[in-house]
């Protein structure tokens, strides 16, 4: 896009996400798909409404999903973007309305941002990233500011706590959107988010989630130290399911290293930690029995051991349904562990299986791993 100043508040936002029209057209689109909304934005008519030239009437639903997508009034959006004089002469009133904004921050609304997250957290899991990922961003932003303008220590710690866990949710979609370089920023405020909340059991969990951008790169040696070095951090003080997540983290890293005995060496330990009925801790750690077979049965794909056939099976006929991408992947390795005991028929259903979820959920990184697979079966 050219260098001029932006000529309405809609194309300043489209700035700011660093998108092309065509790119935004397309996410329009996308957005009206999953939320149902029926308005329609063509690439002329985003061109046309960005210029600030006269249209006549909006559709309103094509305002509606404007509003939607970007947060702001119809009207505003097609309005000259304000200046930081329009909007106060004195800007000392913003710094002074942020403050008071955190100031009224008590435990109540802590529950709520928690809660907040939760809600994401559940539709991410279903429904895919490319559903809830703005959702995020705008959570992120407003956690953000009320925590770097708190000024009360009983309040910023939990703040920040909460702002790590969003961070590395955020981190998790965009590595499962495929983009690396997004992913390992997004762990890097997660750090620094749990260092601000002076919360061990936090910091242990944002180390070990940057440990699985490793993975994807390709530098299994240093996700296999760097989650040595999360689990040492986690003592006794942070809670059993947290201890038993990073241990089974550990076992995966040290898969994907070739390290089989200290792979399940980690599992066995993860089982023994993991308390028969995980407490709703914090920081959020999605483990169980179902998902820590889930893990242990992709330790065992990767080095073709017949066990995992049936350690997998268990898994998916008890997985709850909810967890689609964990259950794309879950499929993947069945389908591996299937093709490497010689039935390709039925590593295909799963592995085509696989293929629908990833495409209803978005996920890059599973459709790179059934790319490879479905040329193989």
């Amino acid at each position: 896009m050219p260098d001029r100043p932006p000529r309405t508040l809609l194309e300043q936002r489209i700035r700011q996400r660093c998108m092309t029209y065509e790119e935004f057209v397309q996410h329009a689109e996308t957005f009206a798909r999953d939320h149902h909304e029926p308005g329609t934005l063509s690439l002329r008519h985003l061109q046309r409404l960005t210029s600030g030239r006269s249209l006549g009437t909006l559709r309103p639903a094509t305002a509606r999903l404007l509003e939607r997508i970007l947060g702001e009034p119809i009207a505003t959006l097609l309005a000259p973007p304000k200046t930081a004089a329009d909007k106060d002469e004195n800007p000392a009133n913003d710094l002074r309305q942020l403050l008071d904004a955190a100031r009224r921050v008590d435990r109540s609304v802590i529950v709520v941002l928690h809660q907040q997250l939760d809600a994401i957290r559940r539709l991410d899991r279903q429904l895919g990233a490319i559903v809830v990922r703005d959702e995020l961003t705008t959570k992120i932003r407003q956690v953000h500011q009320l925590t770097a303008h708190s000024l009360a220590p009983g309040t910023r710690e939990p703040l920040a706590a909460l702002l790590s866990e969003m961070h590395t949710l955020a981190g998790w979609q965009a590595l499962d959107l495929g983009d690396i370089a997004e992913a390992w920023q997004h762990y890097e405020h997660a750090r620094s988010a749990a260092a601000q909340s002076h919360s061990i059991p936090h910091e242990s969990h944002a180390i070990a989630e940057q440990a699985f951008v490793l993975i994807d790169a390709g530098a299994t040696r240093d996700a296999v130290d760097l989650l040595d070095n999360a689990r040492h951090r986690a003592d006794t003080t942070a809670p059993r399911v947290l201890r038993a997540w990073l241990a089974a983290a550990h076992g995966e890293a040290l898969a994907a290293h070739g390290d089989r005995t200290a792979s399940l060496h980690a599992f066995d330990h993860a089982a023994h930690l993991l308390p028969p009925d995980p407490a709703d801790d914090r920081p959020y750690v999605a483990l169980d029995l179902v998902h820590l077979a889930r893990w242990r049965g992709h330790a065992l794909a990767r080095f073709a051991d017949p066990d995992a056939i049936t350690v997998l099976t268990n898994a998916l006929h008890h997985l709850d349904p909810t967890f689609v991408r964990a259950e794309t992947a879950l499929r993947i390795d069945l389908a591996t562990a299937l093709t490497a005991h010689g039935d390709q028929d039925e590593a295909h259903t799963h592995a085509t299986h696989a293929a629908q979820l990833a495409t209803q959920v978005g996920s890059a990184r599973q459709r790179r791993r059934i790319a490879s697979l479905l040329a193989a079966v």
